[in-house]
């Protein structure tokens, strides 16, 4: 008997993990909620929204699901988790406890602490005078951090006291953010560069996957507004093998099992951003599920059976050791939409995506997209993310940006500089 497997979302992660679960000859029958007019190639859709618990678990319920495998953080968040198990269904995604790691960055905070994980320094405000007095005594420049789930865009990185301020009073005073901004980080600046590492986790076995780099500025040379990632490449060159052992026995380990201590569960994905500074790799944030654009540049270079994966921590079976990996590397770039992050332009018809997923070894998956009238057209902030694979990042990103030169829409926006450190350090 194979797996009746649904995956929850709609976006270009939950295209990517689709894709990959695809694949897998342990497939029965294969959902997703909502889904998308990319992922509809591959799974069937089901009209049941991300945040509607009780509708997700009445469609596992009606198809006689497996597995779920939750893509975003908000369903984590709310429970889902929870309320499948009780119902003794597996869940690919940690529970309500658990996934306070990424909905409560102070949390996350309490359990760095208590685990001795490395992290940047924080004080936490929910009124905003003590807050700005905090930052008149320590200036900038400062991160200041949402401390609930705001897609994304809860994060400041304030270079002056004025930037500061005004990330403050956005959160404290405007709830630019509703209730994720009523309580705020106000977090020491730390300089490198970033990576993010992701591990399978099942009551307390690791299993860690490939590093990745996310480019999360809008535009190129990391100028311009945070947004929820405009590119991606894997593996990392300035992870090492010795590197990534350090982190992943300094960082995650000592937090999961701070966890477990707690007698919290967690099975399912834990997604680390690192900073690598001179004083070696601090945390800068937690994620409870696969981070997106990251997963659409590691599902195209795995060989291992995705589903063998998700479905063994899933259910607490046995992880094996390490995963395994198609050689040479991947890069993947964010087409956007007019207007992002600020806004996002919708109904702009989309020209080119086969053109472009027809280039060897190049993928485009697709995110705030849907059908009206017969035709591919946005809806939604990040559009499409075209990933390539490659024998080096030179050939990856040729083959990517390739890719996207074969796309348009108007006003269509993308970096130009995905992976160009990488590829020239060789």
């Amino acid at each position: 008997m194979g797996l009746r497997v649904l995956v929850v979302g709609g976006g270009g992660r939950e295209h990517a993990l689709v894709s990959g679960i695809a694949g897998s000859p342990r497939l029965e029958a294969l959902f997703c909620a909502p889904g998308n007019p990319g992922i509809a190639a591959e799974a069937e859709p089901v009209r049941v929204s991300p945040e509607d618990l009780e509708g997700l678990a009445a469609l596992v319920e009606r198809e006689d699901v497996d597995l779920t495998v939750v893509g975003p953080e908000a369903p984590l968040v709310s429970g889902l988790a929870d309320l499948l198990a009780a119902r003794g269904r597996a869940v690919f995604g940690p529970a309500q406890a658990a996934a306070r790691l990424e909905g409560s960055k102070a949390f996350a905070k309490e359990i760095m602490e208590a685990a001795g994980v490395p992290t940047g320094r924080a004080a936490v405000f929910t009124m905003l005078n003590p807050a700005l007095a905090f930052l008149e005594e320590h200036g900038a420049p400062v991160v200041i951090k949402a401390d609930g789930l705001a897609a994304g865009k809860g994060v400041v990185v304030a270079t002056t006291r004025q930037e500061a301020e005004d990330a403050l009073r956005a959160c404290l005073s405007e709830r630019a953010f509703g209730d994720a901004g009523k309580t705020v980080l106000v977090e020491e600046y730390l300089e490198g560069e970033e990576a993010s590492l992701l591990a399978l986790v099942s009551d307390g076995r690791v299993l860690p996957l490939a590093p990745a780099q996310d480019y999360k500025r809008a535009l190129d040379g990391d100028q311009g507004p945070n947004t929820g990632g405009m590119g991606s490449y894997s593996p990392v060159p300035g992870v090492d093998a010795q590197m990534y052992d350090h982190i992943v026995h300094t960082i995650i380990r000592p937090t999961v099992a701070e966890l477990a201590d707690r007698g919290i569960s967690y099975r399912g994905v834990l997604y680390t951003g690192v900073i690598l500074t001179a004083d070696g790799p601090r945390v800068l944030e937690f994620n409870c599920r696969f981070g997106d654009p990251e997963t659409q540049v590691l599902i195209p270079r795995l060989k291992s059976d995705l589903l063998d994966l998700l479905w063994a921590t899933a259910t607490g079976a046995d992880l094996p050791e390490t995963a395994e990996w198609h050689p040479g590397v991947c890069v993947g770039v964010v087409i956007a939409s007019r207007g992002y992050p600020a806004s996002s332009s919708k109904g702009d018809a989309i020209e080119g995506v086969e053109a472009a997923a027809g280039l060897p070894d190049v993928k485009v998956y697709q995110a705030g997209t849907a059908c009206k009238e017969g035709r591919l057209v946005t809806a939604g902030g990040r559009v499409l993310v075209v990933a390539a694979r490659g024998k080096d990042f030179a050939t990856a990103r040729e083959r990517a940006y390739e890719g996207v030169g074969k796309i348009s829409f108007p006003g269509m926006q993308w970096r130009t500089d995905i992976a160009q450190r990488a590829a020239g350090r060789g």
